[in-house]
């Protein structure tokens, strides 16, 4: 009997730690998609934080709602066929940082989660802060007749919190970046759905300055860059990141290191990854405003239809020198198309850095002083359309030189316009270390299969290359201690 009375208690007690449910309905939250709920929505998150914390539930329906403020131990759980509408008055939302609709500043414990989600209603908000531009009633650049990002809500805007849950839900139709994690620490991101292709500026995920990350399980649709690490702070970095399992679709890029890259990026895991139909480059490291990329492991990659594969790049925006270094990519398949990988978006990449012949697969681009420095390529596999015409738009392998450094531009795969080869490409670097690697040129390309500009102390074994009429495999150019098995 008293064992029985202690089990009873030990349960009671273990129930009580349990996170209380408080349905929407009880704080007179209207689920008709009409009334503007902000305020009881906002009193639900207040009171439920203040007494303990616990979940926020909403049932099927549509609730519209302006900025919201999450709290700490207090969970947005929006079940099945239940949405957070966003309003298209441009007047209910709140600038901080960024314009959003669900904030979260300095708090702990905080999640949005269920088989639900949110809608930001943003190509017809977006259209309503540009008529608010042009009536005088809000500053913006306004360039290219639209509004700067920052003026347009995100959907999620997360700063400076501790143990973060983002789990189950359906994120669309943002009038600018989907979602931003700016400093936090613990911060999973589980079995989520993206779909944000209606406007510009429509990055899919952005994590910046956040350490212990779990991305994972996930869906990502965006007319902007899949998922995107960022640095803002030169003391701070994006550390202890796993991104796995998830499938990403953009018209910029799949998965992206910078831009900002201010602080680092240190010790990151990308396994397991599919890109398709995307316009820039699957995987694309970038750190050119002073950061370090150090500590980067990528394996099981499948890209397909993407415009190129891996880019690497170190730059100098602002003046700042940035190093990249410890870059292990393995088990990577790829093709590289003649056409444009994201047509038929609604918003595509932009047709630029013409004219030039297809780009090379794998591009690692260093400057003479910030060398990027051990690079191992193990077990690549890819096909590239080829067809590259020496007419079009040639750099020919005596003039090397006449490919820019380009040390402060924004850095995208395409920025030096013509390269003088196919499947690699590699410029200011050391250490690289190539084996196992098949690479198919489909059509006819005068142009070389794997190039080195100023590259020292590599390997290159078990060169698999489809070429026709080439035989030389490697040309290398101010380099040195090159090894070819």
């Amino acid at each position: 009997m008293k064992k029985l009375v202690l089990v009873i208690l030990m349960s009671l007690q273990a129930a009580a730690l349990f996170a209380k449910d408080y349905k929407a309905e009880l704080f007179g939250i209207k689920s008709d998609g009409r009334t503007l709920s902000t305020r009881s929505i906002q009193f639900a998150i207040d009171h439920i934080s203040n007494n303990g914390g616990g979940r926020l539930v909403f049932h099927v329906g549509r609730y519209l709602t302006g900025s919201i403020y999450l709290k700490s131990n207090v969970t947005l759980h929006l079940e099945e066929g239940a949405f957070l509408l966003g309003s298209l008055n441009p007047f209910d939302y709140d600038r901080k940082i960024y314009t959003a609709l669900v904030f979260a500043y300095d708090q702990k414990n905080v999640g949005i989660t269920g088989k639900g989600g949110i809608d930001g209603q943003g190509k017809f908000l977006a259209r309503n802060v540009v008529d608010a531009i042009e009536k005088g009633l809000i500053k913006d650049e306004y360039t290219y007749g639209r509004a700067t990002a920052e003026n347009r809500a995100m959907l999620v805007n997360f700063r400076n919190c501790t143990d973060v849950l983002v789990r189950g839900i359906t994120l669309k139709h943002s009038a600018s970046w989907t979602q931003t994690y700016d400093q936090c620490l613990n911060l999973t991101i589980d079995s989520i759905k993206v779909d944000n292709t209606v406007y510009w500026n429509e990055d899919g995920v952005d994590i910046v300055d956040c350490e212990n990350v779990k991305m994972t399980n996930s869906y990502i649709d965006a007319a902007d860059d899949g998922i995107c690490l960022k640095s803002h702070d030169p003391a701070k970095s994006c550390k202890n990141v796993l991104i796995s399992n998830n499938i990403i679709r953009s018209s910029a890029n799949g998965i992206k290191f910078g831009t900002v890259s201010r602080g680092g990026f240190i010790d990151v895991r990308i396994l397991n990854n599919k890109v398709f139909d995307t316009y820039r480059s699957a995987i694309a490291l970038e750190a050119v405003d002073g950061a370090y990329i150090e500590d980067i492991e990528i394996d099981g990659l499948q890209s397909v239809n993407t415009g190129n594969i891996i880019f690497l790049r170190t730059g100098e925006r602002y003046g700042s020198k940035s190093r990249m270094k410890n870059i292990r990519i393995s088990n990577v398949t790829g093709d590289v198309p003649a056409g444009k990988p994201d047509a038929g978006y609604e918003y595509e990449g932009p047709i630029e850095d013409l004219p030039r012949n297809i780009s090379p697969g794998i591009i690692i681009s260093g400057l003479p002083n910030a060398i990027i420095d051990n690079v191992t390529l193990n077990n690549i596999s890819f096909t590239h359309a080829g067809g590259g015409r020496i007419l079009y738009a040639n750099v020919p392998l005596d003039k090397l030189d006449l490919i820019p450094e380009l040390p402060a531009k924004y850095p995208d795969f395409s920025m030096f316009k013509e390269l003088p080869s196919w499947g690699i490409f590699a410029k200011h670097a050391s250490g690289i270390k190539v084996s196992n690697i098949s690479m198919i040129c489909e059509k006819d390309d005068f142009r070389m299969p794997v190039v080195l500009d100023d590259v020292q102390k590599s390997s290159f074994s078990g060169m698999h290359i489809t070429q026709s009429g080439k035989k030389k495999e490697i040309y290398q150019h101010n380099s040195k201690d090159i090894v070819i098995k």
